[in-house]
């Protein structure tokens, strides 16, 4: 009997560790989040399969993040291109206000949000849906490089020339407009420091994309 009382007892033990770590395990819930940076890339560099699919790919990590009754989209334009209509990145996210996972404000309006002054996104506040921050320019290995394919004032590109890596369908050769979320760059003028129309990308697969300081990563708002 007090063999068995004390296996029972240690498998109990063990049950309440178990529990314990899989509770430390859960990522921090953020429900009342309405903008965050994607904690990581895409599964495809720059193809995120279009709009819809980078929609998707926010929703997804709201909805692990506990933010998901919401309706999220990627901060990303399209150009006009094979009969697709040009659609523009800040007509995509609704009206604002947007706060960060810890409640900071981002910015009250779309307009205050592509005013260079008013927007607040830097390295403190550009958080992830886990409530992290992006490694920016100062850090060895730097992602401050965010997908947007997007002119300074949240419009999309003309025709042409490719700056939305193919619409968001390309893993490979093209291009696409990032920002700097940490609002540093080689020089002081105001596109190497934008947060949405810093320079374009080397190319659109992942290694490409690392390699001139990002990581695929898309800015997320809440357009309810």
């Amino acid at each position: 009997m007090l063999l068995h009382s004390r296996i029972a007892l240690a498998a109990a033990v063990g049950l309440i560790f178990m529990g314990a770590a899989q509770a430390q395990q859960q990522p921090p819930q953020y429900p009342n989040m309405t903008f965050f940076i994607t904690s990581q890339p895409g599964p495809d560099g720059a193809n995120f399969g279009g709009l819809e699919g980078a929609d998707k790919f926010c929703q997804g990590l709201a909805e692990k993040a506990g933010a998901g009754a919401k309706t999220w989209r990627a901060y990303l334009s399209q150009q006009e291109l094979n009969g697709k209509p040009a659609v523009n990145a800040k007509d995509r996210i609704g009206k604002g206000p947007w706060a960060n996972a810890e409640g900071t404000l981002i910015a009250a309006n779309v307009e205050d949000l592509h005013n260079a002054y008013r927007n607040r996104i830097t390295t403190e506040t550009g958080l992830t849906e886990t409530g992290k921050r992006v490694p920016s320019r100062l850090f060895t290995i730097n992602q401050h490089d965010i997908l947007t394919g997007s002119n300074a004032d949240g419009t999309a590109p003309p025709p042409g020339k490719d700056l939305t890596c193919g619409n968001w369908t390309k893993n490979g050769e093209g291009s696409a407009i990032v920002g700097h979320n940490d609002r540093m760059g080689l020089s002081d003028d105001a596109a190497a420091r934008s947060w949405n129309s810093a320079h374009p990308s080397a190319g659109c697969d992942r290694p490409a994309l690392i390699r001139t300081g990002g990581n695929g990563l898309l800015y997320c708002f809440a357009a309810n």
